[in-house]
């Protein structure tokens, strides 16, 4: 970045990072901004179906043509950097880090008005860190990638915290104590400003409606009533609180116009977050894939939907807490089917099976490796034997890659 002249400096940024709820709470901030008349630039990651999901510019996916030609205007400088290192080190440019310079080059190139950067992972050492934020924001904090960022929430908080910047406003959503406890010392130390949920902003009220929710937020400079946001869960009211607490921010601490706060969120989407994908019956998918996720996919489930019978379609990576995660589902599921994921890093599914059966008994668990006869299979088992054929739910959900792989074989775009 240096080197192409740091095109991450040529417009301000909003930076996200957190356990669960970053990529919604970033594709709500993005579509506030976009309804502010902001030209933006938004960066995500994963993607579900397609790698140009990862870079939007004004709420539309960096362009083939675009996406070729960024590649084409970096591509000598990334093998100018990796030539270097391979003589000191034999490192390359990783996968993330390359599309994290593309995104930036592609945003400066544009030119965008503003960024909305979500972290890949933890934050301090994360390749989106080298942006100056004016504002970051922090979601709810909980175990994940231990592997990398630690195995307390203390440790991955530490790593999180690590994106809050000299002088900067932070957006900080509800967390436990010991991470909340990190994220103020860390904000101290560089004399940032905390705008804490259930302090400084918060959702006062919260009524549910057809395809999705009415919410009315309190932040530090206004109290926005019947909001309708057009996404299931209580997670995502608080993940859009956040997000309307970001823009203020943003926007220099002044209250927004009402009008634009409806507008931009009635344009909010979440691929892959409580996503209905079919009806008759209902197919949801979800990327729930710790937890901390399927705690609240069990409780959004719950509260959302009229389901008489609900069967989850699961699969998921080797390195996650399969076990965490179908406990806090197994209350919410008459029945689980196992599937496959594709991928080296996806756990057989056989293997989850037998963790499954532990948790849901015997009688509760099908394997079918193929993903379309999964579901099949689960709704199969959710019609089976009442004539009456109650309201059946199937939920699928694990991982990302999961998600996107059932968009990708419906035929549905993110």
């Amino acid at each position: 970045l240096d080197i192409l002249g740091d095109p991450q400096n040529s417009y301000p940024s909003v930076h996200i990072t957190g356990t669960n709820g970053k990529t919604s709470t970033t594709r709500m901030i993005d579509a506030l901004l976009a309804a502010s008349g902001v030209r933006t630039g938004r960066f995500t990651s994963p993607h579900l179906v397609d790698v140009r999901e990862r870079i939007t510019i004004e709420q539309e996916s960096i362009s083939a043509e675009e996406f070729v030609r960024t590649w084409d205007d970096i591509a000598p400088y990334v093998e100018m950097v990796d030539r270097a290192h391979a003589e000191i080190d034999g490192t390359r440019l990783s996968f993330f880090e390359v599309f994290t310079v593309m995104a930036f080059a592609a945003f400066a190139d544009h030119p965008v008005d503003a960024a909305v950067v979500e972290v890949g992972m933890g934050g301090r050492w994360d390749a989106t860190n080298v942006i100056d934020a004016g504002v970051s924001v922090i979601m709810p904090i909980a175990i994940d990638h231990e592997k990398w960022l630690g195995s307390t929430i203390r440790e991955i908080a530490e790593e999180k915290a690590g994106i809050i910047k000299p002088g900067q406003i932070v957006i900080v959503a509800r967390q436990e104590e010991e991470a909340l406890r990190v994220i103020e010392e860390r904000a101290a130390s560089v004399d940032a400003i905390v705008r804490l949920e259930g302090r400084d902003f918060e959702v006062l009220d919260r009524q549910l409606g057809v395809g999705g929710q009415m919410i009315t937020v309190r932040t530090p400079a206004a109290v926005y009533e019947d909001v309708f946001v057009p996404l299931f869960g209580s997670y995502q009211a608080n993940n859009a609180a956040a997000a309307i607490a970001a823009v203020e921010a943003f926007m220099g601490g002044r209250a927004l116009d009402a009008r634009l706060v409806e507008a931009g969120m009635l344009a909010a989407t979440s691929p892959g977050r409580l996503q209905v994908v079919r009806h008759s019956p209902t197919i949801i998918v979800d990327a729930a894939h710790n937890p901390a996720g399927a705690h609240t996919l069990g409780e959004s489930i719950s509260e959302a939907f009229d389901f008489e019978r609900i069967v989850g379609v699961y699969s998921g990576m080797g390195d996650k807490d399969i076990e965490g995660v179908l406990g806090e589902v197994e209350p919410y599921l008459d029945s689980l089917v196992v599937t496959q994921m594709p991928g080296v890093r996806a756990k057989p599914a056989e293997e989850i099976a037998e963790i499954a059966r532990d948790v849901f008994g015997e009688d509760r668990v099908e394997v079918h490796e193929d993903i379309l006869e999964a579901i099949a299979a689960a709704v199969n088992l959710g019609e089976a034997g009442d004539e009456s054929a109650p309201a059946t739910g199937v939920v699928v959900f694990g991982s990302v890659l999961l998600a996107g792989e059932v968009l990708r074989l419906m035929g549905i775009r993110p």
